[in-house]
């Protein structure tokens, strides 16, 4: 196994090309956070999809943007699998227009959020290191 690999899923794709972009983020992430070689799945999906995980795995009955399903499964070819990113291409829509922002640029706010969630990070139990992180990792990890 290469030291990283980012797989993709798209049942909603995003207007512009993002796949390249949102694995290089995610390779670079894991790779300043020292990460062992792994493996990180990305579905793409829409808000009725989201909301449909959201009450299965937190029953919580409301869409959101990015849900993270951590893993730690050993691979065959070597490496860890962190586990699953779930993005809603439709919320990152509505947030990318309400931040002033492209589309690709929230898929990859939330890509690098629902990262840093796969390593272990949880800013709703922290003081506030994982939002610290990841506002560092916004303006260092380059397109």
């Amino acid at each position: 196994m290469t030291k990283h690999q980012v797989q993709f899923r798209w049942e909603r794709r995003p207007s512009g090309p993002a796949a390249r972009t949102l694995r290089n983020l995610v390779i670079e992430v894991l790779e300043r956070l020292g990460s062992p070689p792994s493996e990180v799945h990305i579905l793409v999906t829409d808000d009725r999809r989201i909301q449909e995980l959201n009450l299965q795995y937190r029953h919580i009955d409301d869409s959101t943007d990015v849900l993270s399903f951590p893993d730690g499964t050993e691979l065959p070819e070597g490496g860890v699998l962190l586990g699953q990113l779930v993005i809603s291409r439709d919320t990152a829509r509505i947030q990318a227009e309400q931040a002033g922002h492209s589309e690709i640029m929230e898929l990859r706010e939330l890509a690098l959020h629902g990262v840093l969630h796969l390593l272990g990070y949880d800013h709703s139990e922290d003081q506030g290191e994982m939002d610290q992180l990841e506002l560092k990792l916004r303006r260092d990890v380059a397109e």
